[in-house]
């Protein structure tokens, strides 16, 4: 007599990317009560952490983590670093701009200004003055101003993709549980859409003139947007680059996280393109070959 086969069904462990921070907090950190009295937040009525001021992003998510889920547990994927979806999340202390000035500036306190009128329209309008149809986001000056010494500063968080928000903090408007609430949603970091689409386009525009100024540009991520950059070959002395990448990490303090310094990067504008782009082009031979075979589904036999 054969016997049964008993099939028994083995867990799979499931990732999925959720809240890392509310309004600054470490979401890990936080008892239920906390984080339903942060997820039913109106989020004007909250406090930035980062930059003064009340939150201006709605939800209050400031960052991303990967949480894994196993069964019922529930827990962070080990090593896996938040990722920076506000840009208010690099005033921090004002670590970074501090970094940035004394790297480029001389000076630990830069003076800060924003929307500064930058491309000019060349279309004749209702007024004799040329109108503003591109700014420099941030431009930090040395307080000294009896010689103007400035570098344009670009902060580049990163966008998401795929399931919105509003299941996970359906879920965490009701939480009571002890551990942590799982992710509803999938979705990822789209470092894609905010290099290659956003943030170059915005380098290759404003870094030519910039750069004949005179002037550098600064730019800061955080350690997760370097790291999905294609390689950067860098130049040997910031005298000699267009862009100065300032990548900052997360190190826990307490129920929060604060920035610190990861590394400093100086490249040149092409160089700075190739690893935005995160790839190098084909070979004629190779590309006219996939070419030729997509053919044979189009012409006549």
């Amino acid at each position: 007599m054969s016997k049964a086969v008993i099939k028994t069904k083995v867990k799979k462990t499931v990732l999925r990317y959720g809240a890392g921070e509310l309004y600054g907090f470490d979401v890990t950190a936080l008892p239920a009560d906390r984080i339903r009295v942060l997820s039913n937040a109106a989020f004007k009525s909250q406090p930035c952490p980062f930059r003064g001021g009340v939150c201006n992003k709605a939800g209050g998510v400031c960052t991303l983590r990967q949480f894994s889920k196993l069964g019922t547990d529930v827990a962070v994927v080990e090593d896996s670093s938040l990722v920076a979806t506000c840009p208010s999340r690099f005033y921090d202390t004002g670590v970074a701009l501090a970094w940035v000035g004394r790297t480029l500036l001389e000076t630990e306190a830069p003076l800060v200004l924003t929307e500064l009128p930058f491309l000019m329209s060349t279309t004749p309008g209702e007024s004799d003055e040329p109108s503003s149809v591109g700014k420099i986001d941030v431009v930090l000056v040395h307080p000294d101003t009896t010689t103007l010494r400035w570098c344009a500063l670009e902060v580049q968080a990163v966008y998401f993709s795929g399931a919105s928000m509003s299941k996970d903090f359906n879920v965490m408007k009701k939480w009571v549980e002890s551990g942590l609430p799982f992710p509803q949603g999938i979705r990822r970091p789209d470092f894609r859409s905010s290099g290659p689409k956003r943030l170059m386009p915005q380098l290759q525009i404003k870094v030519p003139t910039i750069s004949r100024w005179g002037k550098k540009m600064a730019v800061v991520v955080d350690l997760p947007f370097w790291e999905s950059l294609g390689s950067i070959t860098e130049v040997d002395h910031v005298s000699n680059c267009d862009i100065a990448w300032f990548v900052m990490k997360y190190a826990h303090n307490g129920t929060r996280f604060r920035m610190e310094p990861a590394g400093l990067h100086i490249t040149t504008l092409d160089r700075a393109v190739e690893g935005l782009t995160g790839g190098k082009p084909t070979s004629l031979s190779v590309f006219e070959k996939t070419l030729r075979k997509k053919l044979v589904n189009l012409l006549p036999h």
